[in-house]
């Protein structure tokens, strides 16, 4: 076990902090938020708003509460007491201190809309998502097969406390998304929304169709919104969107569905070890599941501000993963196989021959182990997936 595991995206705080008057952290509820703030920030006070006390003072006397903590402190689950933000604005306006306030929560959808109604050009926002592979590669945690990996998931507690995944993921259903995710929407069909969980995890990395997963819960369309959209906002799932230029092709609009943390999809599909995940029907998805979640991982540990896209085209050609840059595109094949063969490769051509005469930089993320350069592809291990954006 390990105490603390450096986190990528620790430099880009810091960077940071002396430019703006606020910083936002947001994540998944275990990401580390609160680890990695307490420690970039040791000399400033932390004060969590899950207190009820704490929380009740925030909201019955904000004044008060704001005269105790002006300054240098760190406000954790500050969406409960959103009154806060207004008498914040007010406080960092008049203050000109950067770094006044670091702001963090698990809520993404509360936490924005408050962020954005009162604090926009205040603040640098940041994402802690789960470890990712280059985190666990330096830390020496890395396992030697994705499949270990993939089951394992990446959530600190994991590895910091050595808890078993099954032990792990079967408490965060109960508390984090049982709990949390139903009172945000005051759901009262818990079983329900448990059934609709697991329905969304047997369509990950396929095209998300909301009325099918309404008809096979047997709930409403405008619930299946409802209950899609808490998942986002919670970072549970993501969804990825289709590049919409046509090359004179009719193209897929519909985005495809992701879970930020394949450990606790692999939970939810009964999957509990490597062994199981390697005959399992699903092994492409979840394999193609968290090299997305990677790319996503690493786009916000390292601040990069990038956007990726699918590709799927009327006759069912797709490109897993797309990056338009100024001049170019860069294509990414995603194979859960071990074994390289020219096959694999026809999905990148056929995008380039749509896409000409723009470049196309073609890539192949497989589940073995070995990098290699190619002549016309780069072939890249799940292990390296870090060194890809």
């Amino acid at each position: 076990m390990k105490s603390f595991i450096s986190r990528r995206i620790a430099e880009h705080i810091e960077a940071q902090r002396n430019k703006f008057p606020v910083l936002a952290v947001t994540g998944p509820r275990q990401s580390g938020k609160t680890t990695l703030l307490k420690s970039l920030f040791p000399d400033y006070r932390y004060v969590s708003l899950e207190n009820p006390d704490i929380r009740a003072f925030a909201k019955d006397d904000p004044v008060a509460f704001m005269a105790e903590y002006e300054a240098n402190v760190i406000l954790d689950e500050v969406q409960r007491a959103p009154l806060l933000f207004s008498y914040i604005q007010t406080a960092v306006d008049e203050s000109g201190q950067m770094g006044q306030f670091i702001l963090s929560g698990s809520q993404n959808f509360h936490l924005l809309k408050n962020i954005t109604q009162t604090l926009a050009g205040r603040v640098a926002l940041f994402k802690l998502l789960p470890l990712d592979l280059q985190e666990l590669n330096d830390s020496g945690m890395l396992p030697q097969e994705y499949t270990d990996a993939a089951v394992r998931g990446f959530y600190p507690a994991l590895f910091h406390r050595g808890i078993d995944s099954t032990v792990f993921y079967a408490n965060y259903v109960q508390t984090y998304i049982e709990k949390d995710v139903t009172e945000l929407i005051n759901i009262k069909d818990v079983q329900g929304f448990r059934t609709f969980l697991g329905l969304c995890a047997s369509r990950a990395g396929q095209l998300l169709n909301v009325n099918a997963l309404a008809n096979e819960c047997d709930i409403a369309y405008a619930t299946a919104k409802a209950w899609m959209a808490i998942l986002e906002s919670s970072y549970i799932t993501f969804l990825l969107y289709p590049y919409h230029e046509n090359f004179g092709k009719r193209l897929v609009k519909t985005p495809k569905l992701y879970f930020y943390d394949t450990g606790l999809l692999c939970h939810l599909l009964g999957i509990s070890n490597g062994s199981q995940l390697k005959v399992n029907r699903l092994k492409g998805n979840v394999f193609e599941n968290m090299v997305l979640a990677e790319f996503n991982k690493a786009n916000q540990h390292l601040y990069l501000h990038q956007q990726y896209y699918f590709w799927q085209d009327s006759n069912a050609n797709e490109i897993d993963i797309l990056q338009k840059t100024a001049d170019s595109f860069r294509a990414y094949e995603v194979k859960a196989t071990q074994t390289i063969s020219r096959d694999l490769f026809k999905g990148l051509d056929k995008f380039a021959d749509a896409a000409a005469p723009i470049n196309v930089i073609k890539t192949l993320i497989y589940g073995g182990n070995e990098d290699q350069q190619r002549t016309n592809y780069r072939v890249q291990s799940w292990k390296s997936i870090y060194s890809t954006p």
